[in-house]
């Protein structure tokens, strides 16, 4: 039974990978619809991970910033109600913490473009608090600015940057 379980959710990551790879690719609207038939799949009750995971990336394919910043809350949401849970009591909370600071910055940048610098400039604070947590935490990749990490770094940076003549 847990093997079936297991194997349902790689279907789902799998699923969500494949949706990446078509926004990647350019096509947003069938990214967007694929993203909106696996939301109401999972349902309010869904997998956290999948959840926070779709609700990142289905704020991508958005073409209204007022509902990339609701996708962006959703994302956030559903990794909070992660990282409220023990980790022994769940497999994905190293995971979601890994998000955080790219689901902060992307608030940041919706607040942005939705023209609140006040807002965009608290989760860029976080998000940067967060890339911090991260190193803290010995990633196991060598040096702060590589990979996954330094990518998110960079992104604050320019944000940051951007938001000096805000």
């Amino acid at each position: 039974m847990v093997e079936q379980q297991e194997a349902s959710e790689d279907a789902v990551m799998t699923r969500i990978g494949q949706a990446v790879m078509l926004l990647h690719g350019g096509d947003r609207e069938e990214a967007r619809n694929r993203f909106g038939l696996l939301w109401s799949e999972l349902g309010a009750d869904g997998d956290g991970l999948h959840r926070c995971t779709l609700a990142h990336y289905m704020a991508d394919t958005q073409d209204d910033p007022g509902d990339e910043l609701a996708w962006d809350l959703r994302a956030l949401t559903a990794a909070e109600a992660l990282s409220g849970e023990r980790p022994a009591e769940h497999r994905d909370s190293l995971a979601v913490q890994a998000l955080y600071p790219s689901l902060h910055l992307n608030l940041a940048a919706d607040y942005v473009k939705l023209q609140r610098p006040d807002a965009a400039r608290i989760h860029l604070r976080q998000a940067r608090d967060a890339a911090d947590a991260l190193e803290d935490c010995g990633s196991g990749a060598p040096g702060p600015y590589s990979g996954y990490d330094g990518g998110v770094r960079a992104a604050i940076e320019r944000l940051e940057e951007r938001m000096r003549g805000v």
